[in-house]
């Protein structure tokens, strides 16, 4: 099938998915998911009053990109930007006509059930300053933070904490090594009037952790460990944990195929008895139920003991084969 047809078909299977959004007042939101779809390698997301269109693995011919923009318009007259990502390290590597360009790199505000998040389609970055398919996660921490205390670790930009604390949360802790995010999760918090809730901690996140953990703070081997926030060990009721695939500092690495525990443990510590860790795994490959085991054993290993799980699955926007998304989200009840 052409774009042009695997793209409308998309958009009329998501009629009644759309069409609740706007009851919603949500204004963000996947409308083709490629890989799934019928078009690998190409996503196409609203983002308020503009369509982004991103592709990870080959360039879209100006006939293609053409095709795919007059479905749009027909669906919706917004703004179109397209960001080519097929290069390396998925680095935006096009450039967009004056018009939108300029509106790619101009703030503006979208809404996700009433709550304001800023985006910038073009930014000193390559992600988009919202991840739609986390949309279940910040609809868990809203509807489950009324009086709690919420670390909210890798936070981004702060969607999750700024879900708590629209949610009712007590206290939200930030913690994220880039400035940039953070700065845009202060801006989202003054949007929501929530910025007396919230604090943002700029730092890697195994210190910080480990210091909330009541852990020495340590590091890989040989290396000289740069400078961090200090922190005082606390306790939430409710850790949000969402790592990259992986990543290297002085003081650790991040890898969620072979060792999800070495951040997973300290979060566990970080966590009060009868409160709650949410877990997230972004591995399509990780199996489901291996990881689950290999969380449970961790808890046990702590003396501690799994109260309770529930599974959070992506919203249909994000289809997946034999409905085994790549995103796999588990809240653990620990005491």
């Amino acid at each position: 099938m052409s774009i042009q047809a695997v793209l409308t078909d998309a958009l009329a299977k998501r009629a009644a998915f759309f069409e609740q959004a706007k009851q919603n007042n949500t204004d963000c939101y996947r409308v083709f998911h490629g890989t799934v779809e019928g078009e690998n390698g190409l996503n196409i997301d609203r983002y308020g009053d503009a369509w982004l269109i991103q592709t990870f693995h080959q360039t879209l011919s100006d006939e293609q990109l053409a095709e795919i923009s007059s479905v749009l318009t027909d669906h919706a007259d917004f703004h179109i930007v397209y960001n080519d990502r097929s290069g390396s390290h998925s680095r935006i590597a096009n450039t967009s006509g004056n018009e939108a360009q300029d509106y790619a790199q101009t703030e503006q505000v979208i809404r996700e059930n009433g709550i304001n998040f800023t985006s910038k389609l073009r930014h000193e970055g390559q992600d988009p300053l919202l991840f739609l398919d986390m949309r279940i996660g910040r609809e868990y921490v809203c509807d489950n933070s009324k009086d709690k205390t919420v670390l909210n670790l890798f936070s981004y930009t702060c969607g999750i904490g700024i879900a708590a604390a629209m949610g009712g949360a007590r206290k939200v802790m930030n913690v994220d090594f880039s400035s940039f995010a953070l700065a845009a999760g202060q801006k989202n918090a003054e949007l929501n009037k929530v910025t007396d809730v919230c604090e943002f901690v700029q730092s890697d996140a195994f210190p910080a952790l480990r210091q909330l953990a009541g852990l020495p703070v340590g590091g890989r081997r040989n290396q000289k460990l740069p400078k961090y926030p200090k922190l005082r060990a606390m306790q939430f009721d409710l850790v949000f944990l969402d790592p990259p695939r992986f990543a290297k500092s002085a003081f650790g690495i991040v890898d969620l195929v072979n060792d999800y525990q070495g951040l997973f443990k300290p979060a566990v510590l970080a966590t009060k008895a009868g409160g709650h860790i949410v877990c997230c795994n972004n591995v399509a490959k990780v199996d489901r139920q291996t990881w689950y085991d290999s969380l449970v054993r961790c808890v046990e290993k702590q003396g501690r003991k799994v109260t309770s799980s529930q599974w959070l699955d992506c919203h249909p926007d994000f289809p997946a084969f034999d409905d085994n998304h790549p995103l796999k989200i588990v809240v653990l009840g620990i005491d």
